[in-house]
């Protein structure tokens, strides 16, 4: 992780570049951590939250207690599906109009765990950034160990599509990510696992 980046103590996050952040949610076990972990979302200079949780939304508490933070609830479930490109699209247009309308604004795409919605859609950003796909996957599981980014090649399929790459060099790519993950893969059980003894033990 760069050291240069801001480092949430509280909050369930990392921070990719300096406009980007990846992670997971509130604490929906303690009242107060919520509250510090919101505050410290709002200290870190996060403008801008998209929240891809299908099953839960803090846009009623992030409009109470932050209301200068700009929200989009952009739920998807996290069951392994493939992703729709119009789910991309959307999100990453959301993002793109929040840095275009504030050149110092700061982003977080977050899910529940922060282990493979908030850091997929991430992903997408970066690409749309013109980050390179191995470069941007390899830059979020630095900033984050436990981001497994499972619907990234949804996300770049998306970002080529988008585009318009030619079929040499996205299928180059597509080769490039699978061979990343192979060489990177993570146990998504035991992630989920000390994930939710975190959670339970008020970590």
């Amino acid at each position: 992780m760069d050291s240069a980046l801001p480092l949430a103590k509280l909050a369930n996050l990392h921070f990719v570049t300096p406009k980007l952040a990846v992670g997971g949610d509130l604490s929906s076990e303690d009242e107060g951590l919520s509250r510090l972990q919101l505050a410290e979302i709002s200290e870190l200079g996060i403008t801008h939250v998209v929240d891809t949780r299908l099953e839960w939304s803090d846009e009623q508490a992030v409009a109470e207690r932050a209301s200068h933070v700009q929200y989009l609830h952009h739920g998807m479930d996290d069951a392994g599906q493939q992703v729709p490109h119009e789910w991309f699209e959307e999100a990453v247009s959301w993002v793109e109009d929040a840095y275009e309308q504030d050149p110092d604004a700061v982003v977080l795409t977050h899910c529940h765990m922060g282990i493979n919605r908030g850091p997929s859609l991430g992903f997408a950003v970066l690409l749309a950034q013109g980050w390179d796909p191995v470069e941007a996957i390899s830059a979020i599981r630095a900033a984050r160990p436990q981001a497994n980014v499972w619907y990234a090649a949804d996300a770049l399929d998306w970002y080529q599509a988008r585009t318009g790459v030619d079929p040499e060099t996205a299928e180059q790519q597509r080769a490039a990510l699978q061979a990343w993950r192979d060489a990177n893969r993570l146990d998504v059980v035991r992630l989920v696992r000390e994930a939710n003894e975190r959670q339970q033990n008020g970590g």
